[in-house]
Parts: C-alpha cells; sequence; structure tokens
C-alpha cells in the first residue's frame, strides 16, 4: 500500500480507516485478560491452589502490559506500528494456546501473564501512536475511540468465554481464543505508516556515508617516481573498467614495506588505544539512559507529578481486584448459582467504556479541573469498593459493579493530565513512568487481596483495604494541587535573594488548581 502524506492523512479520510482497525485490534489482544475474573474461578477449581497464587494470572497479564510500555514504545519506534502489531497478534494467540495446555499455576503465570501481557503491551503502543500520527485536531475523540475497544473486547468476552467454557471446557475456550486473537495479522495491514521507522532512517544514513566517490573518471596519467618515465594510461569512453583494474595492478605493486611498517606501528598502537575506544563506546552507549535517569530524577522533583503517580499507584492497587474477584465474591456469598447471563466482568467493563468517552468530554470543559476531576472519580471509585462488603444481593452488586466501570475510565485521563503537567514534547517518556506506577500497582493489587482471603476467609477486609488504598489516592491528589502550596512556592521565591539565581522550574512549577 502507498504511502500518504501527513498534511492529507490528519484528522480524516484514511484517519477513520486507522481507527476502525485499532478499535479491532485493541478488541481483540485485551478481550480476554479484561474479562480474565470469568477464568478465574475455573482456574481455582483446576489446579487447587490459593486465592493469592492463583491472583497473580490475572495480575500480571495486566501489569507486564504496562509495565513494558517504555520498552514496547520503543519497539513501535524503531520498527513501526505494522510490524510491531502483527508480532503482537503471534504473541497474544500464542500465550493463549499455551495456557490451555499449562500443567500447573506456575507455567499459565508465564504462558498467560507473561507472554499474553507483553503482546497486549505490544499493541497498546501500537494502536495509539498509529493513532495519534494520522489526528491532530480530533485525536481526543479518536482516541477515546480506539481505547473504548478494550472495554468492549472485556464485555463481549466475559460472555463469550462463559459459554465456551460450557459448550468446550477451559482448555477449548483458551484455543478457540487464541485462535481469534489471530486476526490481530489482519488489523495490522491498513496501518499505513506516515514516517519512517527509525531502524529504515538509519540504514538509510549508514549506507549514504558508505558510499564513495570514484577515484577517478577518466584517468589519462599515473606518474609512479619523478626519477621514472611516466605511464601513460591511454583510456577511451567506456573503457573506465579496464583502467581501475590496471590502476589497482599498480598500486598494488608500489613499495609494499611502507604498508607493512604502518600496520606493525597500528598493531603497537591497538594495545593503547583499545580501552580507551572501549570506554568511548561505553559512554556513547550509557548516554541516553543517563539522560533518561536524569529527566525520571527531575520529574519526580516536581510535586503534582509525584502525587499523581502515587495515585495512579493506589488506585491501581485497590481497583483492579474487583475485575478479578467480583464473580467470586458473588459465588461464594451464596448470592448467585452458576455464572450469570451478564456476568458482573462484563458490567464494569461496558461502564468503563461509557466512563472513558464522558470523562473525556468532561475533562474538555474549560471550568473543570483535569486533576480535580481525576481525585474525584478516586473517590467515588474508593467509596464503591467499601460498600461491597455490605451488599448483600446480586443486584446491589451489579450497581455497585457499573459505578467501579465508570470511575475505572478515569484510565483515558492519565495522558491527558500528564500532558498538562509536563508538556506534550515530555510526553511519552512522563507517560510511561506513569504507567510503570499503574503496572505495580496492577501486579500486587490481586494477590494482596487474595492473601486477605486466605488469611481470614472472607472477602471484607479484602475490600476494606482495596477501598481505603483508593480513597487515600484521591485525598493525597486533592491536597497536593491546592492553590495554597503554589502560593507559598512563589513567596518562597519572592524572599530568595537577588545573588542567588532561581532554578528554572519544569512545564508543572507553575501548575495549579485551574489546570485542566
Amino acid at each position: 500500500m502507498g504511502g500518504v502524506t501527513a498534511e492529507k492523512a490528519l484528522d480524516g479520510g484514511w484517519g477513520w480507516v486507522i481507527v476502525g482497525t485499532t478499535f479491532m485490534a485493541q478488541f481483540l489482544a485485551f478481550g480476554s485478560p479484561q474479562s480474565v475474573g470469568v477464568l478465574y474461578p475455573e482456574w481455582l477449581n483446576t489446579f487447587q491452589e490459593g486465592k493469592g497464587m492463583t491472583a497473580w494470572v490475572g495480575s500480571m497479564v495486566s501489569g507486564v502490559a504496562l509495565l513494558t510500555s517504555p520498552i514496547c514504545s520503543a519497539c513501535v519506534e524503531n520498527f513501526g506500528a505494522r510490524p510491531v502489531t502483527i508480532f503482537s497478534g503471534v504473541m497474544v494467540a500464542g500465550g493463549l494456546m499455551l495456557s490451555a495446555f499449562a500443567p500447573n499455576i506456575s507455567f499459565l503465570i508465564f504462558s498467560y501473564g507473561v507472554v499474553v501481557g507483553l503482546g497486549c503491551g505490544l499493541v497498546y503502543s501500537a494502536t495509539l501512536t498509529i493513532t495519534c500520527q494520522y489526528f491532530d485536531k480530533r485525536r481526543g475523540l479518536a482516541l477515546g475511540i480506539v481505547t473504548t475497544g478494550t472495554s468492549v473486547g472485556g464485555f463481549v468476552y466475559a460472555t463469550l468465554q462463559n459459554e465456551l467454557i460450557e459448550l468446550y471446557g477451559l482448555n477449548g475456550c483458551l484455543l478457540i481464543v487464541g485462535a481469534l486473537a489471530l486476526n490481530l495479522m489482519a488489523c495490522a495491514g491498513p496501518m499505513r505508516p506516515l514516517y519512517l521507522p527509525g531502524y529504515l532512517v538509519r540504514q538509510r544514513a549508514v549506507l549514504k556515508q558508505q558510499e564513495e566517490p570514484p577515484m577517478y573518471e577518466k584517468p589519462t596519467t599515473l606518474i609512479i617516481s619523478p626519477e621514472k618515465p611516466a605511464f601513460d594510461i591511454q583510456t577511451k569512453p567506456g573503457s573506465a573498467e579496464k583502467s581501475n583494474a590496471t590502476v589497482k595492478e599498480l598500486l598494488i605493486g608500489m613499495d609494499t614495506k611502507v604498508m607493512v611498517d604502518y600496520e606493525a606501528e597500528a598493531g603497537r598502537r591497538a594495545g593503547f588505544l583499545s580501552c580507551s575506544a572501549v570506554v568511548r563506546v561505553i559512554k556513547r552507549t550509557m548516554r541516553p539512559y543517563a539522560k533518561y535517569l536524569h529527566d525520571t530524577g527531575e520529574f519526580m522533583h516536581d510535586r503534582v507529578f509525584t502525587m499523581f503517580c502515587v495515585s495512579v499507584f493506589m488506585f491501581a492497587l485497590g481497583a483492579f481486584p474487583p475485575v478479578l474477584f467480583m464473580e467470586d465474591v458473588a459465588l461464594s456469598e451464596g448470592l448467585i448459582e452458576g455464572v450469570s447471563i451478564i456476568p458482573l466482568v462484563s458490567i464494569v467493563s461496558i461502564c468503563s467504556g461509557a466512563g472513558k468517552l464522558l470523562l473525556g468530554i468532561m475533562a474538555d470543559l474549560p471550568w473543570i479541573s483535569s486533576l480535580y476531576l481525576y481525585a474525584a472519580t478516586l473517590l467515588g471509585s474508593g467509596v464503591a469498593l467499601l460498600l461491597i462488603p455490605m451488599c448483600k444481593s446480586y443486584v446491589g452488586l451489579q450497581v455497585l459493579s457499573a459505578m467501579v466501570g465508570v470511575f475505572s475510565g478515569n484510565w483515558s485521563l492519565t495522558s491527558y493530565i500528564t500532558t498538562q503537567i509536563v508538556g506534550l514534547e515530555k510526553l511519552s517518556q512522563a507517560h510511561g513512568i506513569v504507567m510503570c506506577f499503574g503496572g505495580f500497582g496492577i501486579v500486587l493489587g490481586p494477590p494482596v487481596v487474595g492473601w486477605f482471603f486466605d488469611w481470614t476467609q472472607s472477602y471484607d477486609v479484602a475490600f476494606y483495604f482495596s477501598g481505603a488504598c483508593v480513597v487515600l489516592g484521591g485525598v493525597f491528589l486533592f491536597l497536593a494541587t491546592l492553590p495554597c502550596w503554589d502560593r507559598r512556592e512563589a513567596r518562597q521565591s519572592a524572599n530568595q535573594p537577588a545573588s542567588q539565581p532561581e532554578e528554572e522550574p519544569l512545564a508543572v512549577g507553575n501548575t495549579d488548581a485551574s489546570v485542566v
């Protein structure tokens, strides 16, 4: 497929085809991980392991996808969205099919948690990158539609996997879902790149540097020594190849002793120069990593950005376990027999998709602070989690699941808020840091809740812990963004002596509560 120019592709045209294919890519990749709560009771019955140990499967698949986001972004930047999506289709499908033959829970953590999780991380980075390339003014709308694919996938796959388990068993379900994931390679077809991938640009630059001009075009005379007569090489148009051979023979026949002495001297110097050359190579290799660590340190020195990362970690630690344990809560409390036609996981997923669109629209309103909006979603989600142990009816669990799903749509605000804090130029690195915090929370959350159940044989303490973590995250973020902190910093900077140069703050240094 031919390339297109960026000017013609922005905000329309083929970009809407990209939105459709990337939506389907996230639908196919995240459908099973988002509805992993349906598979969780089956794994408990199959492997007879504790709830804490089994919970590592669901936590790893989502945690690895976020923890590896910097690596996945680098792969997309160097190889392009299309090859990365094709490779991710192989990983997701292979991991799901391999999980059907898992002999124990440890193997399942690797096949479903690590392999599928890494494939999902590659899909997520590739789909967002190619969508941002094709849209500018309508980028928010396009990203909202694309990211809704994960929620729709979780809603559909929850019911689909229930039916497949009833018909073909757990292993047959994983094989069929893995076969469906192979369609990710078809979704990669329409992803026409607007810019050359990094590896191709570097290859072209190297090849261009290696191209050397010819020694001569039409040689006429080659003088070997002033004491000897000149050798005249008569050439005619079209005889350049024969002349090249003659010149090479004459040059080879020249004094070889000089060449031998030069090689010997170079060999003696090699021992002294090798160490310094290795040091220079190491310095060049480590320079990007040192710069990355330096920029990360600058980000973490900012109050608002640091507390935003902490709030994302607290939210992921407390709000993700309900997606995994909600069905088991209803079964263990005797609120339902078997599995409902519309599982609680499906309700969480579809409401999460609606929440993403709703919160995205609210964040664009000029009179709403995106930071306060995110803090409010944390408080609402935490209150819903605290009410789950008190609920004694399945209808009540459905309502609370819907509330948790709507507030969980705040994941669509993370890149928006990060852009407002650090600016668009530093968005990629800063958003990777935020996602790493979220990944750690997702990895730790379900096992901690499972261990609470193994310890107390009840989900009450576990959900109280989850709700408290989410509420504290919202309170911390709300307190960190109060205007009083900015006024205090302004007074301190005004009282500094004029002789001391003031440090130039980051873009977030002047961030106040009115940031949207």
